[in-house]
Parts: structure tokens; C-alpha cells; sequence
């Protein structure tokens, strides 16, 4: 499986890395532990060395699951693990927090629900507005000099937060959405990253199920599921959605021999440089497919064809807005 390299790790990160919210349970309609750890050891047998989790996946769950999961392997230097910091919460109420006292606490919180003594690559999970990026950066920049971890990364953060942010401490990771359908960071983020040799790290690479493959148009979500408020996935947006994947499925198809999940999966792989694509499962059989990405590149008229394939079917082409979480000002004063 291909790799890339991290500045600070010892080892090197495989260009997928397995994506963990959805086994925190928290807004993709609950998770079994199980099935999660099943799958967990499903991606290390497959080839994947990443791991990319955080507190907030199920406010601690994910972290405990992905650290039952490592314990049981019992290999942790062989794994480079990534989480995050900075958000916060109160009963089911998540919201933002940068201040130096909730990363203090929290990287400890992680380390001992991750059952280690050191993180590889940590991570601003959203900037906060009501704390000066100076002050998260240098709490990161403590823990970076203090050893318990190994590389620092942002998360969902502009090309103007990440300066700022260098000015105190470094940055060598930073993760943004991307994937065939969301590609915002093109004009900014990606370039930057790029230049500065920061590793990126693209969540949503499968848009939350929308590349899978097996998604239809009669499937209904329940509870507290993201999808009920991204408007990817409801009328008359879905339709189209669905339209341009079974047409992206048909090419992966006909072209490669490829399910539509490798052909995204590999669409960002090709698409960045040195990036990292972030898959997530809740099931092992989710996972069994990853082989598929090793033995092909999409050419220029493939990268043309998919877009046109897009531009014909989405007229109204959405992006991330609605993931924000609130400032914590909102939430605590209500």
C-alpha cells in the first residue's frame, strides 16, 4: 500500500487511513463495538497503518473502541494513531474549545482512553473564534515539545488561521473535507498545504456514504444521523446525487473494473500530493475492498470525464457549511 511521510514520525503513514466517527455511534445512528473492533483489525490485516479518530466521536466512544482495538493487536509502534482536541461538550451538546485548559486536559483524557503513553499526530479538530489561534498553538506546540505528541495538525481550518498558527508553533498535518463532490479546498487550502510540505489528511472521502455504492434513493435516516441535516441528502438534491454516482459507477466500471468507492478513494489519492484519504467503516466488510485502490491512476480524460459527469447532474452543488459546530457561547448561554 502506498505511504507517505509525516515530519516527526518514525514510521510511515499509509496513504488511506481508516476514518472513526461513525463507530463513536454519535450523529451516524449508534454503533456495535464489536462489529467496530472487528473492523479496526480488519484495516491493519488489509494493509492500512493509519488510524484517525477523536473525542468527539461519540464524545470519548470512538477513542475507547479504537484503544480496546490497538490493546488487543498489541503492536501500537506499528500503527501511527491521529486524533483531535479542541471541541468540547455538554450532555449531547458538542461545541468548540481552543483554550489552552481544555487541550491540557484532554490530551490526557485521550491517552488514557487510547491506552498510550503518546500520540502521533494531533490535531485542532475546528478553530474557536472566542480563543486567539496563538493560544491553541502554543498549547499544542507544549505538548509537541513535551513529547506526547509527534506532529501537530489542524482541522477545517483557513490558509489565514494556519498562518497565524505557524507564527507560534509548527504544523504538519491539516485536515479538511475533500472528495469528488466536495472540493472547496482546492482554491486555497490544498495549495498551501502543499507548499508549506504539510501533509493533508482529507476527511469525507466517501461523502459520508454518498460514494459507497449502495446507496438508493429509498433509504431513510434516523435519529441523530448527520445525514437529516446535510442537504446533499434530501429532495431534490439526493436524486441528483444518486444520478452522478451511478453514472461515476458505470466508468469505474467499464474503465478500470472498479467499484465506485476505489474510483473516489483514488480520485483524491491522485489528486493530492502525498495526501492521505480517509475511509471510514463501522463494518468490516466495509473495508475489504481497499486492495482495489493499489493498482491504478485516473488520467487527464478520466479526471475530465468524471467532472463532466458531475457538472451534468448537479445543478446545485453543496458544500460542508452545515458540519460547523456551534461556539460554545451559543450552546452554554442557549
Amino acid at each position: 500500500m502506498e505511504k507517505t511521510s509525516i515530519q516527526g514520525l518514525d514510521i510511515q503513514p499509509t496513504r488511506i487511513a481508516l476514518g472513526t466517527w461513525a463507530i463513536g455511534g454519535w450523529m451516524w445512528g449508534g454503533s456495535d463495538d464489536h462489529e467496530s473492533i472487528r473492523t479496526i483489525h480488519q484495516a491493519i490485516e488489509s494493509g492500512i497503518n493509519t488510524i484517525d479518530t477523536a473525542p468527539a466521536y461519540g464524545q470519548g466512544h470512538a477513542e475507547t473502541v479504537v484503544g480496546q482495538a490497538l490493546q488487543e493487536f498489541g503492536h501500537r509502534e506499528q500503527v501511527v494513531l491521529a486524533t483531535k482536541v479542541c471541541l468540547d461538550w455538554v450532555g449531547t451538546d458538542v461545541f468548540r474549545n481552543g483554550s489552552k485548559e481544555r487541550i491540557m486536559k484532554e490530551i490526557d483524557d485521550s491517552l488514557t482512553r487510547l491506552k498510550t503513553d503518546y500520540i502521533d499526530v494531533y490535531q485542532v479538530h475546528w478553530p474557536d473564534p472566542l480563543v486567539p489561534v496563538e493560544e491553541t498553538a502554543e498549547a499544542m506546540g507544549e505538548l509537541y515539545k513535551q513529547g506526547k505528541i509527534r506532529a501537530i495538525g489542524v482541522s477545517n481550518f483557513t490558509t489565514e488561521q494556519m498562518k497565524a498558527f505557524m507564527r507560534v508553533a509548527p504544523i504538519h498535518t491539516v485536515q479538511p473535507p475533500y472528495n469528488l463532490f466536495e472540493r472547496e479546498i482546492e482554491k486555497d487550502v490544498l495549495p498551501f498545504a502543499e507548499k508549506q510540505n504539510i501533509v493533508a489528511l482529507c476527511y469525507g472521502s466517501l461523502c459520508r456514504g454518498l460514494l459507497g455504492g449502495n446507496m438508493t434513493a429509498d433509504r431513510k435516516f434516523t435519529g441523530d444521523d448527520l445525514r437529516l441535516s446535510d442537504p446533499k441528502f434530501q429532495a431534490p438534491h439526493f436524486t441528483h446525487y444518486l444520478a452522478a454516482v451511478q453514472e461515476l459507477k458505470n466508468l469505474a466500471q467499464e474503465r478500470f473494473g472498479k467499484s465506485v468507492r476505489a474510483l473516489a478513494v483514488r480520485w483524491i489519492l491522485d489528486k493530492t500530493k502525498n495526501g492521505i484519504a480517509l475511509w471510514g467503516a463501522r463494518h468490516p466488510d466495509q473495508i475489504t475492498s481497499v486492495s482495489e485502490i493499489e493498482d491504478f491512476h485516473l488520467d487527464s480524460q478520466t479526471l475530465a470525464d468524471i467532472d463532466a459527469i458531475l457538472t451534468k447532474n448537479i445543478p446545485e452543488p453543496i458544500g460542508t457549511e452545515f458540519m460547523a459546530p456551534p461556539v460554545r457561547d451559543d450552546v452554554i448561554k442557549g
